[in-house]
């Protein structure tokens, strides 16, 4: 068990890292525009050459995580992507930049899938969602010091950042090699039998419960678009805020609260799970629910803090499906494909996900009224409990 947890540690802190090296760009626009002249399009299109290639690749990288060694893929993935975040402060004009933009977003997708499989492999059915959280939770911190690039910037340079965190990136790899290990394979819930990953794609999508999940997964991005893409427009115009106020309101509230409930919601299922086979689906749907709940409450809101409790309770339950999610495909997908299946799921969510960017911006120049896209983001969050709650555990796979 020591080295269960250790494991959630190490992976922890390659969460952040995987982040924040991807977040910190979109901080020190006006520093890097200084030094390599592009147009308002192609500095977005840096971030959308990430995504694709980050989307695209990442059932490839799930598939190897299932039939290769998991941590060497994560240990891999993790010096690449350092390696390109340190060429990225090296680079000396644009077509450099947006190159160690997309080598980083293939890189980037051998994390997240092999982590949560490594996960589920050192950890059973009493500490896998907490477990998770845990690691996912990393994910957020991550994003949150994103900021420290701009901040960095301002001070030393833009390319000091990407220099600092993709040596330190780097060393850490290294690092991993001696501590990162695979579960002993007495403990792996994997069949040996090896195959292509044609098969593994058939066998999954052939699964029912499998695409419920899916289907999940892919929409709500959607609703984390509605409603912390136009939360800040929604503040400031409804309670006569500054931009700045509005922002920090919109974006801290939230994620602060959905660090508490990956924690929560993650301990919660592995409680519930020893005496209920089906709890971390219930503990999921409760929260989409809840979810739901707190937008409609915020969106209703005449008085601001009544609108921040309701943010903050969308963000503390929103957050209870991410912590179930590849505990929940545990039980319904063979062990042989848990890193593949959460790699088609995260392909299917970024492309929504960008989807959902191109049309937040036509719905805004039709002048959609901001109450109307929290309701369609709360309705999103029904129908992904709905298709959670109809999801059947495999009772091989409940171990």
């Amino acid at each position: 068990m020591t080295r269960a947890w250790l494991t959630v540690g190490l992976l922890w802190l390659v969460g952040v890292l995987n982040n924040l090296d991807r977040i910190m760009l979109t901080t020190m626009r006006e520093s890097i525009k200084a030094d390599i002249p592009m147009t308002e399009a192609q500095f977005g299109l840096l971030t959308s050459a990430f995504l694709w290639s980050y989307a695209v690749l990442n059932p490839f990288a799930g598939y190897l995580a299932d039939r290769f060694n998991r941590s060497r893929v994560i240990i891999t993935g993790l010096f690449v992507w350092s390696l390109m975040t340190w060429l990225t402060g090296h680079a000396r004009n644009y077509e450099e930049l947006i190159t160690t933009r997309i080598f980083m977003g293939i890189s980037e997708a051998c994390f997240l899938p092999a982590a949560l499989a490594l996960i589920a492999d050192y950890h059973g059915t009493t500490t896998r969602s907490l477990a998770s959280g845990i690691v996912i939770a990393g994910l957020g911190v991550g994003s949150a010091l994103g900021g420290l690039g701009g901040w960095l910037a301002e001070r030393q340079g833009w390319s000091y950042a990407f220099t600092l965190f993709g040596i330190g990136g780097m060393i850490y790899a290294v690092a991993l090699i001696f501590t990162l290990r695979d579960a002993p394979r007495s403990n792996l819930e994997v069949e040996t039998t090896q195959i292509g990953m044609i098969e593994a794609l058939t066998s999954l999508l052939s699964n029912g419960s499998y695409r419920l999940i899916l289907l999940c997964w892919g929409i709500i991005g959607i609703a984390g678009w509605a409603v912390i893409g136009w939360m800040p427009t929604y503040l400031s115009e409804h309670f006569d805020l500054s931009q700045s106020t509005a922002g920090i309101m919109a974006t801290s509230y939230p994620q602060i609260a959905g660090l508490i409930g990956l924690l929560i919601g993650g301990a919660w299922a592995d409680r519930w799970s020893r005496t209920n086979d089906r709890a971390r689906i219930h503990v999921a749907v409760i929260g989409l629910c809840s979810a739901a709940v707190g937008i409609f409450i915020c969106a209703q809101a005449s008085v601001l803090a009544i609108a921040l409790i309701g943010l903050i309770v969308y963000g503390l339950m929103r957050v209870f499906l991410d912590a179930n999610m590849m505990p929940i495909l545990c039980t319904a997908c063979p062990a042989r494909h848990r890193a593949t299946g959460f790699g088609i799921m995260n392909l299917l969510s970024c492309l929504l996900g960008g989807l959902s960017l191109y049309a937040g911006g036509a719905l805004r120049d039709a002048q959609v009224d901001v109450n109307t896209m929290f309701f369609l983001g709360a309705a999103i969050l029904i129908l992904c409990a709905l298709a959670i709650y109809r999801v059947k555990p495999l009772r091989d796979q409940l171990g």
